[in-house]
């Protein structure tokens, strides 16, 4: 009969105990070596994160056995604190591995030990075969010399709303892929709906499509449920709902509804608990009480009016621009480009407060918009740009190429990257222009104010009369207005 697997709990009841040769690479590994470097963090630990069991290690002569492995319950990650509180453990390095490491930087944390969250890109120097425990020590040993650097990480009442936002941009993009498969089904009865109307999702759409669900097969009757703003003409929809009704087709179109119908549902929950949250943030000042969650948008401000028709139906419910004005305390807004729903997942991702970052350039690195430089001898011999999946930097991205026919500074800035380099570049390099706006509004307090594209251009032809004199100039030569 063959032998039952052992789970990951029954191995590490006796205590997380490593075998005769995981104890021998212990001892001739990592902590043999002396690197010479000056100690920062005397008190420092490394963990492994993983799926079901995480291994820590601490430095010789704190424990008789430096490299334990604990389990991924609550129990044991308790277990684990205590144990590196009785060694005299205060700070913990460990890489963002998936989801597995919140549950351990709670617990950490919680016992008062000082948790650094590093990128795995800082840590993957690891000389030899790679292992659980020469990973531990390998972590713990940088760490040790002060050689990684913390990640940033929003404050717990930011992080919840990053939670919701992300949660509802998920929800947003499933109900744009049930509007496709209502197109489809549509089609496939050859149903002309899409060719007719500019939203199947809008108040004519569903409105006909609710009722073909509902058994009602006239065309002329359909047609009578278009709204008076749509611009093709009654004749014109009738014409385009004469199609072939298969019952197959009309179950799959009655099941994608439902589901659309869900995930709008979910939205405005998602809304709701945003609303709350957002109110529960704190303005500049350091206010809690929030006014303007329930207000409506004033319909006597044309720049608002503007805003709310670039988002449409994708829009929060509730007045999302005065509350991110009011906790920001500068409408990022003014900032061409940059509409409601970036400004909002700036908040989710990073909160009000940049002085985590000392500079606006240390801003732009964290948010890949700046290429990496390798440099030997005074000279650049690699320059690289790194793929990211930074939300921010994406949010900006988007907010970059809107600017390609704007008549206003920053649309002018763009196009004048543009004539200068090729689309990716442009659109990163204005991406990081928009990105120290945003930095020196959240930071100076001040309100962002457009020059206008004339105030550019003219800027620009007074830098080129300057670079065409000094080169005249050089060449013993004088430049003569015709």
């Amino acid at each position: 009969m063959a032998k039952r697997a052992t789970s990951t709990f029954e191995r590490l009841r006796g205590g997380g105990q490593l075998s005769r040769q995981q104890r021998r690479e212990v001892g001739q590994r990592l902590n043999a070596a002396d690197p010479g470097l000056e100690v920062v963090h005397r008190d420092a630990a490394g963990i492994d994160i993983g799926n079901e069991s995480h291994f820590v290690a601490v430095p010789t002569g704190r424990d008789e056995q430096a490299v334990q492995e604990f389990g991924s319950w609550t129990g044991d990650l308790q277990r684990m604190a205590a144990w590196l509180k009785g060694c005299g453990i205060r700070t913990v390095a460990m890489q963002s591995t998936g989801v597995y490491w919140i549950a351990v930087q709670e617990v950490l944390e919680q016992a008062g030990i000082e948790v650094y969250l590093v990128n795995a890109r800082g840590t993957k120097n690891l000389p030899g075969r790679k292992s659980d425990v020469q990973e531990c020590q390998w972590l713990m040993k940088l760490h040790t010399y002060g050689l990684l650097r913390n990640s940033f990480r929003p404050p717990e009442e930011i992080r919840a709303v990053r939670t919701i936002w992300r949660q509802r941009g998920r929800l947003v993009q499933d109900a744009g892929r049930t509007i496709q498969q209502m197109q489809k089904a549509l089609t496939t009865m050859n149903i002309q709906l899409a060719n007719t109307i500019s939203d199947v999702d809008g108040v004519t759409g569903l409105a006909i499509i609710r009722a073909i669900l509902q058994g009602e097969r006239d065309p002329r009757k359909l047609a009578q449920l278009r709204d008076r703003r749509v611009r093709a003409s009654e004749e014109e929809v009738a014409q385009s709902l004469q199609g072939n009704w298969r019952e197959d087709v009309l179950f799959e179109l009655k099941q994608v509804v439902e589901g659309y119908d869900f995930y709008r549902k979910q939205i405005a929950e998602c809304d709701e608990q945003l609303q709350k949250y957002l109110a529960e943030l704190p303005d500049g000042k350091g206010s809690t009480v929030s006014k303007v969650a329930s207000e409506g948008v004033s319909p006597g401000s044309k720049k608002k009016r503007r805003k709310r028709k670039s988002g449409r139906k994708n829009d929060p419910s509730f007045n999302l621009e005065g509350e991110l004005k009011r906790i920001f305390g500068v409408d990022l807004t003014s900032i061409d480009g940059i509409n409601i729903l970036t400004s909002q997942v700036i908040l989710s991702e990073l909160g009000p407060d940049l002085s985590a970052f000392p500079s606006e350039d240390d801003f732009s690195s964290w948010l890949e918009l700046v290429p990496r430089r390798n440099i030997t001898g005074r000279k650049v011999i690699k320059q690289k740009s790194r793929e990211s999946k930074n939300r921010v930097a994406d949010a900006l991205r988007m907010a970059a190429e809107s600017l390609s026919d704007s008549d206003s500074y920053l649309g002018a800035r763009y196009r004048k990257y543009r004539g200068r380099m090729e689309g990716k570049k442009t659109v990163k390099t204005m991406a990081h222009y928009l990105a120290c706006l945003v930095y020196r509004l959240l930071t100076k307090g001040q309100e962002y104010v457009d020059r206008g594209a004339a105030y550019f251009e003219k800027k620009r032809t007074e830098r080129e009369m300057v670079s065409l004199k000094r080169k005249a100039a050089e060449l013993g030569m004088q430049l003569v207005p015709t």
